[in-house]
């Protein structure tokens, strides 16, 4: 247990890998104590067919859980060991129905004594613990089924390394990124437009001289991601979010939400009522950020850019 001590909850499986192997040991020493000849792993299999009687392998997967294959080899294991065989009484060709044989029958009895034995000796160890395992496995199911793990894990990874990065204002040095990273996504996914170059050549003229501004995020001093801010004259709204772009190897630190954050603050800070912004549903992991950003869907402007499929629009104030 120093070892886990030493390591924490980072070692989370590995400590339940031992708890299982240990746990399966026994369980496999008590099906000796019952004078039951039988594999732990094949429990899940072998109950339901119990419960159910006669039942194909795609419906034992689905009851516990399984994967196919992994049913269909414990069947084939079992079916060795003369516990379970086909079923003689369907007519439907097509469903490989399993039943217990006479064998698997007789076992079964043995097996549901042992139950009542062992359900009775870890209600005990849960009477002694302070805290109940099986309750907590539960609910650790259940939050692991709304977020798993892994997800978890990247989210942690995510604002880690988001504290990392800083989003500064535009300064000339910065101009070969800003049009280097936007050429770079806009030829991924589409084709580069007349109204690209105009902004992307000539910022100043374009966005910073007309009121705009641009933002740039750095990830260990290296431009990763640019966003601009462009000043419309329309009616209906102040800005428009624009030629917002990150680098796939700085994808993954939040710099899309930051940068986004930058606008929508800025454009608070100038005064700004309405934002605008356009792309293409194509960009889902965009159009994501963009609704979590507070943006929803609207219609009917005139748009120069023949990729663009979708509008949207902030009320920032």
């Amino acid at each position: 247990m120093e070892f886990f001590d030493k390591v924490g909850k980072a070692a989370l499986g590995s400590r339940l890998r031992l708890m299982t192997a240990v746990v399966t040991d026994d369980a496999a020493k008590i099906y000796e104590l019952y004078g039951v000849d039988f594999m732990p792993k094949w429990f899940p299999v072998f109950y339901t067919l119990a419960e159910e009687r006669e039942i194909t392998i795609t419906e034992i997967a689905n009851e516990i859980g399984h994967s196919q294959p992994s049913v269909s080899k414990i069947i084939q294991e079992m079916t060795v060991a003369g516990l379970v065989q086909e079923s003689l009484k369907t007519d439907d060709k097509r469903k490989n129905n399993v039943v217990l044989s006479e064998k698997g029958l007789l076992i079964w009895k043995n097996v549901q004594l042992q139950l009542q034995d062992v359900d009775k000796a870890i209600e005990g160890i849960i009477s002694e613990a302070k805290h109940n395992l099986w309750a907590a496995l539960e609910e650790w199911d259940f939050l692991l089924q709304q977020k798993s793990l892994l997800k978890r894990v990247n989210e942690q990874k995510k604002q880690r390394e988001s504290q990392k990065v800083e989003i500064v204002e535009y300064k000339p040095e910065y101009h070969e990124a800003f049009r280097s990273l936007n050429v770079e996504w806009i030829s991924t996914y589409f084709e580069m437009e007349e109204t690209d170059y105009k902004a992307l050549d000539n910022p100043d003229e374009y966005i910073l001289n007309k009121g705009g501004k641009i933002f740039v995020a750095l990830y260990q001093n290296e431009p990763v991601g640019v966003c601009a801010l462009i000043k419309m004259n329309n009616p209906e709204y102040d800005y428009e979010m624009a030629k917002m772009a990150v680098s796939p190897k700085a994808q993954g630190k939040s710099i899309g939400w930051l940068l986004g954050q930058a606008i929508v603050n800025s454009a608070r800070e100038l005064g700004a009522k309405k934002i605008y912004l356009e792309s293409n549903t194509i960009l889902k992991p965009a159009i994501n950020l963009y609704y979590k950003l507070g943006f929803e869907k609207v219609y009917g402007l005139e748009t120069p850019y023949k990729r663009c499929n979708i509008q949207m629009e902030l009320v920032v104030s």
